[in-house]
This record gives C-alpha cells, sequence and structure tokens, in this order.
C-alpha cells in the first residue's frame, strides 16, 4: 500500500509535492521520493528511506526545479528489497523519458519480467512499479522513437493494460506532443484510488487520496476511471480517456482501514462510509440481545464507527484510550512484556472509562488476532464487567494480492474455526463475552456488491493463478517479519 501525488503548474511544483505528500504519510512510512522535470527536459529524483520529513530534507527540495513531478510515500507488501532505496519510488526510464509511480500490487511479475528481457529490458529492482514503467516505455518506442503523440499514449496505455494483471494505479510525467505533460490511469477495475483537481492558477494534481489535494487548495474534478486515462496540462481541460471498460471494483479495506476519514472517493467521503459500517453493525450486535453501558473506539479509524453504534443503540460514546501519535506501529517483541509494554507506549487506558462497565470495543479488522488479543488483554486488567469485541468489517479470511500486507491464509485468525464458529470460539479464546463482525451482506449493503471484498469472501475479481499466488507469498515472506498489524490508520 502506497500513496503519490503528481503535479503540473506554471511554477516549481517540489514544495508543494513536499506538503501534500506528508497528508498520505499514512499509506507508506518505510521510504518516499520525489522527482520532477525540470526546464532544461531532465529529470531530478531523490528518495531514501524513512518518513516524508526525514527522506526529503527541504534542502533537497529547495534544490529540485520544474514544473511537473511525482512525489511517493511506500509501504512495500512485497520483495526482498525492505530496507533498500533503490526500490523506493519514483522510477525514471532513459528512452522515452518517462518519470512514473504507482500504488497497488502487480500480479503476474514473472510473465512481464520474462517478456521485457526478451526485450532486452531488465527489472534492476524489487518494486513492480518498474515494472510497469518499463512495459509503459517498451509500448511508446515500439510506436515511435520520440515525440509521442496524444494517440500514441492511449495506445500504449490501453497495450499495457492488457498486458499488466493486478490492481493499479499510476501517475507519470513525460513529454507528449513535445509539451511536459502529467498523466494518470488506474487498472480496469480501478481497485487502487486516484483523484485529480485543478487549482485557480491552471494548475493540476492528481494524487492518491482527495485530502492531498484539498490542504493545496485543489478542487476535485473527478476520480481516474476505472480503465481510464487522464492527461493534463496547465490551463487546458482534463483528456479523460476510457480504454477498458470492465466493471468497477474499489477497494472496500481502503474505505474500512487505509484512508483517511476526511478523503472523498467515488461512493462520497470514507467517514460517511464508515459511519454507515458502524450503523449496520449495530443492528448486527442488537439482534445478538446484548446489552452494554459504553462505546470505545480504538483509535483512530474505529471512531466514526464507535460514534454511529452509539447513537444507534443510545448508548455513551466514550474516549477510552489516548494515543501516542509518536511511537509509529507496534512491531513484533521478543516476549510477553515487552509487548504489553509496547501497547501501553502506543495506547494509554483511562481506568475510568472501563471499570466496573459493560464495554463494546469498536476495531476495524481483526486480522493475524495478535493486535486484539494485546488490546482485550490490556482491557481486562482495568476491571470491566463484561468485553464485546464489535468489528466493522467481516473476517478476514483471505490474502490480499492487489496491495495490502496480509499473510498467508494459514496466518489469517478466521481460517482457525469453521466460520459459523468463528465469534464463538473468538469470543472463548479472547475471554471475552463476544465478538461480532459485521456480515459479508451487511459490508455488501453499505458498500455495494461490486465492491472489491476479496479478502473477505476470497473472490478475486482479477483471477490469480497458483504460480502467481506462489512467487506472491514467497515475496511477501521474504521481507521478514515486519509487524503484528499493518500500519494504523488516521484519525
Amino acid at each position: 500500500m502506497c500513496g503519490f501525488v503528481g503535479l503540473i503548474a506554471h511554477s516549481e511544483v517540489a514544495p508543494m509535492l513536499f506538503v501534500g505528500l506528508q497528508t498520505l504519510q499514512h499509506r507508506g512510512q518505510d521510504a518516499a521520493g520525489i522527482g520532477t522535470l525540470g526546464p532544461d527536459g531532465r529529470f531530478h529524483l531523490h528518495k531514501e528511506m524513512g518518513m516524508v520529513v526525514q527522506a526529503l530534507p527541504l534542502e533537497v527540495i529547495e534544490r529540485m526545479p520544474g514544473t511537473a513531478g511525482i512525489a511517493h510515500v511506500r509501504y512495500p507488501t512485497a520483495g526482498v528489497g525492505i530496507g533498500d532505496r533503490e526500490d523506493a519510488q519514483p522510477f525514471v526510464t532513459r528512452r522515452p523519458g518517462i518519470l512514473a509511480a504507482h500504488n497497488g500490487n502487480v500480479t503476474n511479475i514473472p510473465d512481464l519480467e520474462a517478456s521485457l528481457r526478451g526485450a532486452g529490458l531488465r527489472i534492476l529492482s524489487n518494486c513492480d512499479s518498474e515494472a510497469i514503467l518499463l512495459v509503459l516505455a517498451e509500448e511508446l518506442t515500439a510506436l515511435r522513437g520520440a515525440r509521442h503523440t496524444t494517440e500514441d499514449l492511449v495506445l500504449a496505455v490501453d497495450r499495457l493494460m492488457r498486458r499488466v494483471r493486478g490492481a493499479y494505479s499510476v501517475v507519470a510525467v513525460l513529454e507528449i506532443e513535445d509539451a511536459p505533460t502529467l498523466i494518470a490511469f488506474r487498472d480496469p477495475h480501478g481497485i487502487r484510488p486516484a483523484v485529480y483537481g485543478k487549482d485557480s492558477t491552471g494548475a493540476w494534481m492528481v494524487a492518491s487520496e482527495s485530502v492531498a489535494l484539498d490542504v493545496l487548495g485543489f478542487e476535485v474534478e473527478g476520480h481516474v476511471p476505472a480503465g481510464g486515462l487522464v492527461i493534463l496540462r496547465p490551463d487546458q481541460p482534463a483528456v479523460v480517456r476510457r480504454i477498458r471498460h470492465d466493471a468497477a471494483h474499489h477497494c472496500v479495506f481502503e474505505r474500512i482501514y487505509f484512508a483517511r476519514p476526511d478523503s472523498r472517493m467515488e461512493d462520497g467521503r470514507v467517514a460517511s462510509v464508515r459511519w454507515a459500517l458502524g450503523e449496520r453493525l449495530a443492528e448486527e450486535w442488537k439482534r445478538k440481545g446484548f446489552e452494554a453501558d459504553v462505546v470505545v473506539a480504538v483509535p483512530d479509524t474505529s471512531r466514526d464507527a464507535a460514534q454511529a453504534i452509539s447513537e444507534k443503540l443510545g448508548i455513551p460514546n466514550r474516549e477510552g484510550f489516548i494515543k501516542n501519535r509518536y511511537s509509529g506501529r507496534t512491531f513484533i517483541m521478543p516476549n510477553q512484556a515487552t509487548r504489553e509494554n509496547a501497547l501501553r507506549l502506543k495506547l494509554n487506558p483511562m481506568r475510568e472509562v472501563f471499570e466496573g462497565k459493560r464495554v463494546i470495543l469498536v476495531d476495524d479488522s481483526i486480522v493475524r488476532g495478535s493486535t486484539v488479543r494485546r488490546l482485550v488483554d490490556l482491557v481486562k486488567s482495568l476491571a470491566p464487567k463484561e468485553v464485546h469485541v464489535a468489528i466493522f468489517s467481516p473476517p478476514v479470511a483471505h490474502p490480499c494480492f492487489y496491495g495490502i500486507d496480509m499473510p498467508t491464509r494459514d496466518e489469517l485468525i478466521a481460517a482457525k474455526f469453521a466460520p459459523e464458529h468463528l465469534e464463538e470460539r473468538l469470543a472463548t479464546e479472547l475471554g471475552v463475552r463476544s465478538v461480532t463482525f459485521i456480515s459479508a451482506e451487511g459490508l455488501a449493503a453499505v458498500a455495494g456488491k461490486r465492491a472489491c471484498m476479496a479478502c473477505f469472501t476470497g473472490d478475486y475479481v482479477v483471477p490469480v493463478d497458483s504460480e502467481e499466488r506462489a512467487f506472491i507469498l514467497k515475496n511477501r515472506s521474504a521481507q521478514g517479519p515486519r509487524s503484528t498489524a499493518m500500519p494504523r490508520g488516521v484519525p
């Protein structure tokens, strides 16, 4: 899972890219990069490990000329290059000159690597963004060596979409019809997000989430269509070309977990989706006949759902945890005592909210189950009368192959128990009064039946064959131990 911003304007864009990228820090904390196309036609590129302000120091930003550029934050989900600056994005190719970055996961890398090698092109990194870039470069140069036209670009992206499988939202800067041009395109199902807009000066911007546009004063003009290409130049209207017409299947986990609540996607503001999921979960919880005294959200992504549950059930909603915003992600620790201390560093509970109360503890998801175990143990140490765990997503029962770091099926808590006994058995294992996941039907009622819900249902909108799965899972395991959970969402 990654995040990108792209800009094309009349003034230098590096400072604006730097600001916009910080709004997407929640989408990747391992590495950051920035690239611009200078007035002399040369690309300028800098990328480094770490958070945005660490990886992109101001003295670097000040030395990056150009009125078109891209910036990217990376959270890798596959590959052995974890901790390797060379796997950070953006990437550049010299022939033709293209600067590009992407968010998502390509599922057929072995096939692409073989075909690119046959054309004399080598993938040097462990990042699938480079494969996308090389395919685009190959298709463009097959049409003509230089001075590419809009129709060349449309045809090249069409051919790319026939070759590249998986989930991808791509942003790139290149010269089209001898003019610097910002482009963005999405896979034929539009699984990963991409939004574009303009400001009062005639500049254009594209980003993974609309919050990046908001902070820089850009008005959203639209979302890059599934299977579509958007071509942007200053003071010119956006050129939107629909290339492939497969049905859109936007990732529902973006709405549940990854995206900021103030971001706007095709189905509206993310906070509103989480609120609707909370209302639906409240109805399903109430049908079980339980009662409670207080609703408590696990910060941060669960706040909207918890408030909706509170209002739907008429139960007070309280802030039960104070989150340390400087603790980073909770990594695997060597022993139980260290793990408990790490959780307390991240989330400090207020005893009076829990003590003697029947508590509904609201969270967005359970993946491996390790985090919820430690969280429940922490809550139980505060002497609540009862604990009910309420999750506003269904059980994660299948790995994601489209860009979210979910483990193999054997590691998923939902794989341990038969579906019909999961909630009861998990409640027993955790030592709580109940566990309630929103049903798949409830999720579909809110998110729509066409949303990508593969991690919950196993229905992969882009089929992944056994060879591709083996390659992805092998690469994922090559990362080694990372964290007990994905990076927590933002408030």
